[in-house]
């Protein structure tokens, strides 16, 4: 992504555009590139976006878990002076999105997740990493997608890198151990923020069925799928996800 990172305090972040701000929650994977349709069309749209660097590999061991990002994230809504936030979540960001969205619901206004965990033990990978192994890190990667070629080198490249970092893998680890224990099946039910749920119909990372399942718990919440689409929508269909987004929140006028 071009966009110009700005260095403010202990946040790393992109900024685009001005409105209604909609915060972007990247995946254990993802880069903030992977949001990059997105970030082009909201700011068109009247909105704020913002897409902080997520600490997922800067906070010490014990402190490397979905609630401490959950908090990072309230620190920052604070740092910048925001309210009435949109949180929008792929993957560990979506379980970021939820957990926060439990912890600080006056902070939040609408919920949008895809592809998300929270529910789901498998979300984080069935086979945990090989390091060394390029040919079995690239086909876990074109996994996550209907298309295969979405896994570009430069991703896989990017992954790979990554679990033959030790510590990158250790903390790896300790994060989807972490979101396996913060399953929210019990919190869901009471958390009343509008959510919209855009899920790829061939998701094979977090199933459909995982979708129905968030959809059910979630008091308020909309389910819309995305054909010949896996784990990212917003990479893979980039406009189908936008104009889905962008409907849903002109119906429930955010």
């Amino acid at each position: 992504m071009e966009e110009h990172l700005i260095e403010d305090g202990k946040y790393r972040y992109i900024e685009k555009g001005e409105g209604t701000p909609m915060i972007i929650l990247h995946g254990l994977m993802g880069g903030l590139s992977n949001f990059q349709g997105v970030s082009e069309y909201f700011p068109q749209k009247g909105y704020q976006v913002l897409i902080p660097e997520l600490p997922i590999y800067d906070l010490p061991l014990l402190k490397t878990t979905v609630k401490n990002f959950a908090n990072f994230l309230e620190g920052f809504i604070e740092h910048k002076g925001l309210k009435d936030v949109i949180l929008l979540g792929n993957s560990l960001g979506g379980h970021i999105g939820l957990l926060h969205t439990k912890m600080f619901p006056e902070m939040v206004k609408a919920l949008v997740i895809t592809g998300s965990s929270g529910l789901y033990e498998s979300a984080m990978g069935d086979g945990y990493p090989r390091r060394g192994d390029y040919e079995f890190i690239k086909k876990k990667a074109e996994d996550v997608f209907y298309d295969p070629k979405v896994a570009t080198k430069e991703i896989v490249d990017e992954v790979f890198a990554t679990v033959n970092d030790r510590m990158k893998l250790v903390k790896t680890l300790a994060i989807a151990k972490s979101a396996i224990r913060h399953n929210m099946a019990k919190d869901l039910p009471q958390m009343n923020t509008p959510t919209c749920i855009i899920w790829g119909e061939n998701d094979t990372v977090t199933p459909p069925n995982v979708a129905k399942e968030f959809h059910e718990l979630l008091p308020n919440s909309d389910l819309y799928w995305i054909e010949k689409c896996g784990h990212a929508p917003m990479m893979e269909h980039p406009n189908d996800f936008n104009h889905i987004l962008e409907a849903w929140l002109k119906k429930r006028n955010f």
